[in-house]
């Protein structure tokens, strides 16, 4: 049920008892009306009226909801336009109507055309009839488009014939459901959407077992698992087919969810199975789910699976035999995905566990158990279980693999064991094993971490023997980054001018080198790659032959050199590198890069902040808090009180909160550029304007008034001494942000602890301060929004900041994962910090609206983009 959004229906007030009547009654039995008795009875007189109200409304029908008050308005329109037709049609009832006054002269000749019977004698048709309504309807496509029917595929030769009858030749069953598939395939629909039901009405299919194989099959060859679920879900419920549910065909659909990593899909497949003793699930089903958990690490939904293979259920549909019995015993390929599910979760002493179930059931550990089993042990540290799982495998006369020798060189790179690795690699090839590339490509990592990186260039040779799995470039990439944890600068660049002459250059490597340099202190090397690649990409652009085509500057490839221009404090160059950026379509990562920014505007390119915060919200995402408080501190110091007081009231609505301490520490941090006198101006501001209500708000307020009552304090007791920010002592931690330290030894100031009881703010009780006491870190980012009811709040006020954003739909992105290594992709991860919760009520006041429409000095992003275009 809608909750209305209406006026509400105020209840009318009790009738007031009469005094004079109470009296009399009173009087009139011999009892003296004292105001005690009086009151009593006025009281009774109350509750006697309310309880007969409040029965009396509990018989009154609910409060219309507005979708039922749009269906009645609805409905009468329709009774009204209805009896309108009526006293039309009723004088001329009798007469014939000649034609339709409210269509156009197109559709009525269209009609004529269509229904013209002429040439037409119920078997063939006159072609040029066809033709001329063909013509008709190609010219005026946007009036016709009701007609056109894009679910019907035209193939050459239907209207070629000469034959009596016209009829789209049958298609064979393969080519029927190739076309259900491709038609699937190139559309987004659900299986509510009424189209996918058209699809699969008119596809001419009878959806036997065998042909929902073929098209689940075909689904999940192209990528569309929803697609596959859909076609099962809305076979399988229609009343034709919900007798005749198959279980091979949810065994493929669990497949298909499993090599699309969806494994709560296959859960909710799985449990639906479970509920029907037609598709009760076989070990088939369990191999297929359990391996779907295991590569998502899902361990505990794992065992409760096993747990079930071993329990017959209480509560099932259409079991018609009593001596039924489900009940399986998991296999080894069940506990491997246990063993599988335990290396991401590095649950290492599941592995334990799982041999000893094997024991347990008499089942023998194969090569895939001691390869997960080390796995295992080498994510979760235990390089000694890792080389005692390799022995019992070797012991237990198992064949050995590559991908068992990779993990092994793996762990010696762990433990620094180089000579060892090297030595694992050798007995590979002694034994005639043919090593993959991601053997050789770990021991060359492994040798380049260690400054080996002539020998890892002879590992890379061997490249050429085998089939590899990436291509050279990024393997290079992995070499250097290797080289770079490590600490080892010169091998990085030898490396990378050794890839010139093997390969052409590769804009990965490009974005190695530049880590490399800007985390070295190599900001001159870095700047001339750079400008390299930028005229190497803009002659790519002036020479389009299309032979050995240079690299393109990437994202990543930008913000790798803002990295290198911030270390190396060069801001001019930074802002040419962002200008060149933003011309170039890429955008900053906001969540990765925040704390670049912000020490950009601390140094002067403030105008790069304000670029920034605008595009964020052009996409419809929510700037981090790093962004809102360098904002205002930057508004404060232009003496642009106003803009700070609306970037302030913008920050309240969003979905993260600044405590009380944090506000004292911002302030502390940025004293060098915000003096006392500021901070009196921006409370003089904050006082004249009206607020919302929020606990950033409130916070400011109080610290605000504890820094400025301090200070004046200060003045009055020592006039001679002017205290500093940094000099004021951090309040106690508590609960109510009220308990200040009483008298600080050495202090010329009087810590009163009843400093803020003249503050109507200091009345409210809230717990913030005790929540988050550490300092307000400058690239902290509040990206996963605790309360998104208030996300819509954040964006009513923000008409000053830009006046070009849709705040309607505020979204937020999740950085995509893959699971090759892509070592240009690498960035650093910036905290999370959880805000302060708090339930006051949110006010926005009418004269908000006036004071934030005022234009700001500060230009737009747009206004930026058109200077940048123009220089």
């Amino acid at each position: 049920m809608e909750a209305s959004t209406g006026p509400l229906s105020l209840p009318t007030p009790p009738p007031h008892p009469n005094l004079e009547n109470i009296k009399q009654k009173l009087l009139k039995h011999g009892v003296h009306p004292t105001p005690k008795i009086l009151h009593n009875l006025r009281k009774k007189e109350l509750q006697k009226s309310n309880r007969r109200l409040a029965k009396l409304n509990s018989k009154l029908p609910p409060p219309l909801t507005d979708a039922q008050n749009q269906a009645i308005s609805e409905e009468s329109h329709f009774q009204m336009i209805k009896s309108e037709y009526k006293k039309f049609t009723k004088p001329v009832r009798n007469e014939k109507l000649v034609g339709r006054p409210w269509e156009r002269l197109e559709r009525l000749r269209l009609r004529e055309l269509s229904s013209d019977n002429m040439e037409y004698d119920g078997e063939s048709l006159n072609p040029e009839h066809l033709r001329e309504l063909s013509d008709i309807i190609e010219c005026e496509r946007d009036k016709f488009s009701w007609l056109l029917d894009n679910d019907i595929e035209l193939e050459e030769g239907w209207f070629e014939n000469d034959g009596r009858r016209w009829a789209p030749p049958k298609r064979s069953e393969n080519e029927a459901i190739r076309f259900l598939i491709d038609r699937l395939s190139a559309t987004e629909l659900s299986v509510k959407d009424w189209k996918f039901a058209r699809i699969m009405k008119y596809s001419g299919l009878q959806f036997t077992e065998g042909q929902m194989l073929k098209i689940v099959q075909g689904l999940g060859d192209k990528g569309h698992w929803r697609h596959a679920f859909s076609v099962v879900e809305w076979v399988y419920n229609s009343k034709e087919h919900r007798h005749y549910k198959s279980r091979f065909v949810y065994t493929k659909l669990l497949a298909v969810l499993g090599r699309a990593r969806k494994p709560r899909e296959a859960l909710q497949v799985f449990n639906l199975m479970r509920g029907d003793a037609h598709i009760y699930p076989d070990m088939a089903a369990y191999h297929s789910l359990a391996v779907t958990l295991g590569q998502a690490g899902f361990l505990k939904e794992l065992l409760n699976v096993i747990d079930s293979m071993k329990a017959k259920p209480k509560k099932i549909r259409n079991m018609r035999r009593k001596n039924w019995n489900p009940e399986l015993l998991p296999d080894i390929v069940i506990f491997n995905a246990v063993l599988n599910a335990c290396v991401s979760t590095c649950q290492w002493k599941g592995v334990s566990w799982v041999f000893r179930q094997l024991r347990k059931n008499g089942l023998r550990p194969n090569g895939a158990s001691y390869g997960l089993a080390m796995e295992v042990m080498l994510k979760s540290g235990k390089y000694d279980l890792v080389h005692d799982f390799f022995g019992k495998m070797k012991r237990n006369g198992e064949a050995l693999k590559a991908v068992t020798y990779k993990v092994l060189v793996r762990a010696f790179q762990e433990e620094g064991k180089v000579d060892e690795a090297v030595e694992a690699v050798r007995d590979m090839e002694r034994r005639g094993l043919i090593g993959t590339a991601s053997v050789y490509y770990e021991l060359a990592c492994c040798l380049c971490f260690y400054g080996r990186w002539q020998d890892a260039i002879m590992e890379i040779q061997k490249l050429k023997n085998v089939r590899p799995t990436r291509p050279l470039a990024v393997t290079f990439t992995g070499m250097i980054m290797s080289s770079m944890d490590g600490g080892h600068v010169n091998a990085c660049v030898s490396l990378y001018e050794h890839s010139k002459t093997l390969i052409s250059p590769d804009i990965g490597l490009i974005n190695a080198m530049l880590k490399v340099y800007g985390r070295n202190d190599m900001f001159l090397k870095a700047k001339e790659l750079f400008e390299e690649t930028m005229r190497s990409d803009l002659g790519s652009e002036i020479d389009e032959s299309g032979h050995g085509s240079p690299p393109k500057a990437d994202a990543y490839t930008f913000s790798s050199m803002l990295e290198a221009a911030a270390s190396a404090l060069q801001w001019e160059y930074f802002d040419y590198v962002y200008k060149e950026m933003t011309l170039s379509g890429h955008q900053l990562n906001h969540r990765k890069h925040s704390a670049l920014l912000v020490e950009a505007s601390r140094a002067g390119k403030w105008h790069l902040l304000e670029h920034a915060f605008d595009s964020i919200l052009e996409a419809g995402e929510i700037p981090p808090l790093s962004f809102f408080t360098e904002m205002a501190c930057q508004a404060i110091t232009r003496d642009d009180y106003e803009r700070a007081v609306n970037i302030i009231n913008t920050m309240a609505h969003a979905p993260f909160q600044v405590s009380f301490q944090e506000w004292i520490n911002l302030f502390e941090r940025n004293s060098h550029r915000i003096d006392r006198a500021s901070l009196n101006k921006l409370q003089e501001q904050i006082v004249s304007c009206d607020l919302v209500k929020e606990a950033t708000v409130l916070n400011l307020c109080r610290a605000l008034q504890f820094i400025c009552g301090c200070y004046e304090d200060s003045l009055n007791s020592v006039p001679s001494t002017s205290p500093r920010m940094d000099e004021l002592p951090e309040p106690e931690d508590s609960c109510d942000g009220h308990n200040f330290p009483a008298n600080t030894t050495g202090s010329h100031l009087d810590w009163n602890v009843n400093i803020l009881k003249g503050s109507s703010i200091n009345t409210m009780n809230d717990d913030d301060d005790c929540m988050s006491n550490g300092k307000l870190e400058e690239g902290r980012d509040s990206d996963e929004a605790s309360d998104n009811s208030r996300e819509g709040n954040m964006w009513a006020s923000t008409t000053r900041l830009s006046d070009h954003f849709n705040y309607d739909s505020v979204s937020k992105s999740s950085p995509s994962y893959s699971d090759n290594i892509d070592f240009e992709h690498i960035e650093h991860e910036d905290g999370h910090s959880d805000g302060d919760e708090f339930n006051f009520e949110l006010i926005i006041p009418s004269s908000e609206v006036d004071d934030d429409s005022q234009e700001s000095a500060v230009p737009s992003a747009y206004e930026i983009l058109e200077y940048w275009k123009k220089k």
